[in-house]
């Protein structure tokens, strides 16, 4: 995870003194730490291949192991260790550098309430307010996965959207995840997804209102019969 440390061994417990240890990164085999004893030479190239190593480079003096501190996603690649003397060995390391996911975002897309004599379904929206690489937004219901996306591309926001009914009861919660952590937000169904206060109120009918035709004739009736 981005800001911890990372350590690559050379699996020696001591170098040799007529052994080069070098340390390369990506695609160009970049040179980023050289070890040699004979010509007493301990260095670390951090400039190279573009500043992104500055101030985090450590060799271990005794084994060659080198440590990348306070790592970003910027870090992550292919490392390759390369040993030079009596007998020539190398070896590759692929790191992997994952970034503090923020919890996702809930949204209701619905701009007005929904009449409770209507069959519509809320709309939702589920984003990440971070733009992440290397992980995935779910939408579950309970345990079960509804949807899903991931998208590894910094210059977009991963948004999911999902609609539920007015009344549903389900639990419903949106889920930031990448393969060593994740973020949950769980849906509040009643104060994002609400029908108008006053739709919800059950109509009378007119024989139970007063001051209705049904009140009146009611009430006709009873003084033609009193008059009889």
């Amino acid at each position: 995870m981005e800001g911890d440390s990372v350590s690559l061994n050379t699996d020696l417990t001591e170098i040799p003194e007529d052994d080069d240890i070098l340390w390369k990164y990506g695609a160009e085999n970049s040179l980023i730490a050289k070890i040699s004893i004979e010509t007493r030479v301990f260095s670390t190239y951090d400039d190279v291949p573009d500043g992104r190593f500055r101030d985090r480079l450590k060799l271990d003096d005794q084994t060659g192991s080198l440590t990348i501190t306070n790592t970003t996603t910027e870090h992550a690649g292919v490392y390759k260790l390369e040993i030079r003397g009596m007998k020539r060995s190398s070896k590759t390391f692929s790191v992997s550098v994952y970034a503090c996911l923020p919890v996702p975002v809930i949204i209701s897309n619905s701009s007005h309430c929904s009449s409770s004599s209507s069959s519509s379904n809320c709309s939702l929206v589920c984003s990440s307010v971070l733009n992440v690489c290397d992980a995935t937004l779910s939408w579950y219901a309970g345990i079960s996965v509804l949807s899903s996306i991931s998208v590894c591309d910094l210059s977009i926001s991963l948004s999911l959207p999902l609609e539920v009914e007015y009344q549903d009861k389900n639990p419903y919660s949106c889920v930031l995840n990448n393969p060593i952590s994740n973020q949950t937000t769980h849906l509040d169904i009643n104060t994002l997804c609400h029908t108008c206060a006053g739709d919800l109120m059950e109509k009378k009918k007119p024989w139970e209102n007063p001051g209705s035709v049904g009140g009146q004739f009611s009430s006709g009736i009873y003084e033609l019969e009193a008059g009889l």
